[in-house]
């Protein structure tokens, strides 16, 4: 009997969650959705210095708008609990503990003063950033290099101290990768990794395979940066558990900017988006605006999304959550990274605006003209003219314009739209002919209504150019 599909995702609540964070969650949602599986929101916390507060509840709120509801987690429950790590403190010394005993991990003993001189020591043009490997752990002071009675009387005396993985020498480590296939690693250059830290806290290396076990995840996707630790997990699960219970993993492509792996920096520089909501930093005051507040849809963000290293190998690109399930395979993910083009994510907005109804975002654009100080007194009215310029649209609540003077959001559109429907108005009063471009938008023949109306729209989406002046007043 195949075991049930159990996925995670497994953020840190360090700050605002990136394009790459939200692909992974969508990716882990899609196959176990299409397996009939479940899937995991576990939260690490083990580092408590990075831990910022509010990010796990705007981790909950950006995974909600994107549809992408947990199964289990600290919100919502389940059998496996608790799903914070730092909840979970008692269980990973005992793992560790054990892996001291059958000799694959060691205690260290070394201070901070002692490792900074250690890596001043070593330190060389080849080598600039020395790490606690093989041939150097034979220079410090552990478990490896003291007596056992010294060790003995250092652990009584509560001496500060981590515990280390002892890497094997000359072995290779191999695993099967779901989307790059068959992977090799040479032991003799990885590093001891610290598995426990003197606080008694997991590194995420340990917490890792003991929740992964704990909670029976049977598939783990994660971001390729992750490649790297990949050796240590696989022993760990190995001196643990058993390969044999190890999940299949995953490593899923980098999201690529303009000069690298997609960064704040590179929003902030070229003017976009790379947080999925807007992010305020509690610590430094810094705003960083979200795709959620420059008027993307969460239907169009999650299609996006998917089509960032993936397609199913038709030449279609528009897809719902629910056809992505039916359509996703994670043996399609490519290997290389994929290009983020903000461009391209406007289309794919721009596309969902005009397939979804007005009352899918009627509310997004309210709260925009509510910011203008339009007031929307006629919902008929107000819906009528939404149908009739949103396929010109490309943005839900922002307000902006293409460099050729196309209005991207509603607002202006709406402005657009007043504005030939008052200028036609008074040309009929006057008696001349309306000019055709006037004629763009249908609706010219329904009289004055909404004319109060009509003047605050313009004057919100283009008062710099008066078109309130345009307007015919009774």
């Amino acid at each position: 009997m195949e075991k049930k599909v159990r996925v995670r995702f497994a953020p840190s609540p360090t700050g605002g969650l990136h394009l790459g964070g939200v692909r992974t969650v969508l990716y882990n949602y899609l196959f176990a959705k299409q397996h009939g599986g479940e899937f995991v929101l576990r939260i690490e916390d083990t580092d408590q210095s990075r831990f910022v507060p509010g990010a796990e509840e705007y981790i909950f709120e950006t995974l909600a708008w994107c549809g992408l509801e947990p199964d289990e987690s600290p919100k919502h429950g389940g059998p496996h609990g608790p799903y914070r790590q730092s909840e979970r403190k008692a269980l990973y010394s005992k793992y560790a503990e054990e892996l001291v005993q059958k000799g694959y991990a060691y205690y260290a003993f070394d201070t901070a003063e002692e490792l900074d001189a250690m890596r001043q020591r070593l330190r060389t043009d080849e080598n600039p950033s020395p790490q606690y490997d093989r041939s150097v752990r034979e220079q410090m002071r552990n478990s490896l290099t003291l007596s056992a009675e010294e060790v003995s009387r250092l652990l009584q005396e509560r001496t500060p101290h981590v515990i280390r993985i002892k890497m094997p020498e000359g072995e290779t480590v191999s695993f099967t990768d779901m989307i790059r296939g068959s992977i090799h690693f040479d032991t003799s250059v990885v590093d001891d990794k610290v598995l426990l830290k003197a606080d008694g806290m997991p590194t995420y290396h340990l917490a890792v395979v003991v929740d992964d076990h704990l909670m029976e995840i049977t598939h783990a996707f994660r971001g390729e940066e992750w490649l790297p630790s990949a050796p240590v997990h696989v022993l760990l699960w190995k001196y643990l558990f058993g390969e044999d219970r190890m999940p299949q993993w995953a490593h899923l492509p980098l999201i690529l900017g303009p000069s690298g792996k997609l960064s704040k920096r590179d929003g902030a520089k070229y003017g976009f988006p790379v947080f999925a909501m807007s992010w305020n930093d509690p610590k430094t005051g810094e705003l960083t605006e979200g795709f959620r507040e420059r008027g993307f849809l969460p239907q169009a963000f999650v299609n996006m999304l998917a089509m960032l290293g993936w397609n199913d190998g038709t030449e279609e690109e528009v897809f719902s959550l629910e056809e992505l399930v039916q359509r996703f395979s994670i043996e399609k993910v490519h290997k290389g990274g994929a290009k983020f083009d903000y461009e391209k994510a406007k289309w794919f907005n721009h596309e969902w605006i005009k397939r979804l109804p007005v009352n899918a975002y009627a509310t997004q654009v309210k709260s925009l003209f509510a910011e203008k100080g339009v007031v929307v007194s006629d919902e008929a009215y107000f819906t009528q003219v939404l149908e009739l310029v949103k396929g010109r649209c490309t943005f839900a609540k922002h307000n902006t314009r293409t460099p050729s003077g196309h209005p991207e959001g509603f607002l202006e559109a709406f402005a657009n739209h007043y504005r030939n429907f008052a200028l036609c108005l008074r040309a009929r009063r006057e008696g001349l002919q309306p000019e055709p471009e006037w004629m763009d938008y249908p609706g010219v023949d329904e009289g004055v209504r909404g004319m109060a109306f009509i003047e605050t729209v313009i004057a919100s989406g283009r008062s710099s150019e008066k078109w309130t002046e345009l307007v015919i007043r009774d």
